[in-house]
């Protein structure tokens, strides 16, 4: 092999220069995508604590910010209405290890509305009304919670497809839910609410089950997104430095 092939201006020194600039532009890029990413996710963890501990507002408070186009998620609220058992939807979803579902339940307002209501969490073999009949209380109820918005569209193409005939939902889509549900949309509001841990009676559904604690490994990404970059760019100094020596 000739010297013109190995020394930094040769044939291999522009071949290394041609893959690693990529390489090093691309690391460079998501490491400053995980800052943002970072920054963002410390913005809304700071916003739900914040939030959380407000007093809470009445819900056509929330749906009058909500009509703004403001975000209305995690805002505490405190509602009254029956509950319409027949009409409940059943989310899959885990809890503490455990899978199963959340039941979301229509609440009759009196102002002739309904809001769904995220209970809480049932085991598997629990998902049938008829099998936790305690829990399905009568009579104008009382709920405390924090309201939340659901998503627009399926989160993920691996997120399978609802099914709503089987009242089984992969994803939180508030209008189908509805519409299975046999309710007019009209009559819908079009957020809902995570009820508090409340005990109900017979001990199902569990509630409580908002994720306040929102994972946050954004910092760890940026360090081994940048630290492939930096480690990159010390094997670039050392490979064109050893060329010049040699």
């Amino acid at each position: 092999m000739s010297s013109k092939e190995t020394r930094p201006g040769g044939r291999r020194s522009w071949l290394l220069l041609a893959f690693s600039i990529p390489v090093l532009i691309l690391l460079l890029v998501l490491g400053t995508w995980q800052v943002q990413r970072l920054q963002w996710k410390e913005g809304l963890i700071q916003r739900i604590e914040e939030r959380i501990t407000d007093a809470p507002v009445p819900l056509e408070d929330i749906a009058e910010l909500y009509a703004q186009g403001q975000d209305v998620d995690y805002r505490p609220t405190a509602i009254e209405g029956d509950f319409d058992h027949d009409r409940e939807r059943h989310y899959l979803a885990t809890w503490q290890g455990q899978s199963g579902f959340f039941v979301h339940t229509p609440l009759a307002l009196e102002n002739g509305r309904y809001i769904f209501i995220n209970r809480g969490f049932v085991p598997y073999d629990r998902k049938e009304p008829e099998t936790r009949q305690e829990g399905q209380v009568s009579g104008t109820v009382q709920i405390g919670g924090l309201a939340r918005t659901a998503p627009q569209e399926k989160p993920s193409f691996i997120v399978p497809e609802n099914d709503p005939a089987g009242n089984i939902f992969f994803w939180k889509d508030l209008p189908a839910m509805t519409r299975s549900a046999g309710l007019d949309e009209a009559e819908v509001y079009p957020f809902y609410v995570d009820a508090d841990d409340a005990a109900n009676p017979g001990g199902l559904p569990v509630g409580g089950v908002t994720r306040i604690n929102l994972p946050n490994n954004h910092l760890q990404y940026v360090v081994t997104w940048y630290g492939l970059a930096f480690a990159l760019v010390c094997v670039l100094v050392y490979w064109f430095l050893r060329g010049r020596k040699d």
